[in-house]
């Protein structure tokens, strides 16, 4: 799970710091709307970990080298490809379909859980990849919706820059046993109302991903055309603009 941004205390802290670029990252959060209220899919982190110790998170982590090279059972969506290139720095095609695939390798990475689609001749996958090639699948990230940008403060030692994406649950097509368990980074997963007591401690950055994605779910179903915020910092005060506006 990467830190889109910081608590005003690190801040602070971050003006002692040389400057440090951005490290692409993705970020997935899956939906259960089976019920009368959508649910979102959260894991409660170990308690032994460097980095937001027993906090629950979403699924999410830097982007491969390798993310741009894995074969797809079906590309990006024309319009998710399009908000995906909006915004600077300016980044090419290639790199927006890395970004989509980099959250769909993180959440099976993390969750078990893998958003794939059945093959007629499966290709062999490697590394993280492996349970796509066990199941006969290939990664289906045209399921993807963006939802929010955030780029960590200035002068912090680890910076991501950050897309957040949406699929939902039926879009799971795998599931990879013995990922979660008491010595693995995530230790529980748990299906959780929008603003129910697990939500309440989130990231700051994280929690305001989470309402605009409630925001959107409240209009009706998801849409590519809706705005996409751009959260970032600039004189060191927080800024919410609207990528390619």
């Amino acid at each position: 799970m990467t830190d889109a941004a910081t608590a005003p205390k690190e801040e602070k802290e971050a003006d002692h710091h040389p400057y440090f670029r951005p490290k692409d990252a993705a970020t997935l959060i899956l939906i259960d709307r089976s019920g009368e209220k959508p649910k979102v899919l959260v894991g409660k982190r170990h308690d032994n970990v460097v980095f937001m110790p027993g906090k629950f998170v979403f699924p999410g982590g830097r982007v491969d080298k390798t993310d741009n090279r894995v074969p797809v059972a079906a590309p990006i969506t024309n319009e998710l490809e399009a908000n995906l290139l909006k915004g600077s720095p300016k980044i090419v095609a290639s790199r927006a379909r890395a970004l989509a695939v980099a959250a769909i390798r993180e959440a099976c990475e993390e969750t078990g859980l893998c958003l794939g689609r059945k093959v007629d001749k499966p290709v062999k996958l490697e590394g993280a990849w492996a349970p796509f090639t066990d199941a006969s699948l290939l990664p289906d990230p045209s399921s993807l919706f963006l939802i929010a940008r955030a780029i960590t403060p200035p002068g912090r030692v680890r910076r991501f820059d950050t897309r957040f994406f949406t699929a939902d649950a039926s879009a799971i097509t795998h599931r990879v046993e013995g990922v979660i368990h008491p010595d693995a980074e995530l230790v529980e997963l748990v299906w959780v109302e929008i603003g129910s007591k697990p939500l309440a401690d989130l990231h700051p950055m994280t929690k305001n991903v989470l309402n605009e994605l409630d925001r959107r779910l409240a209009s009706g179903p998801l849409h590519h055309d809706a705005p996409v915020p751009f959260f970032h910092f600039y004189g060191g005060k927080m800024q919410k603009d609207v990528l390619g506006a």
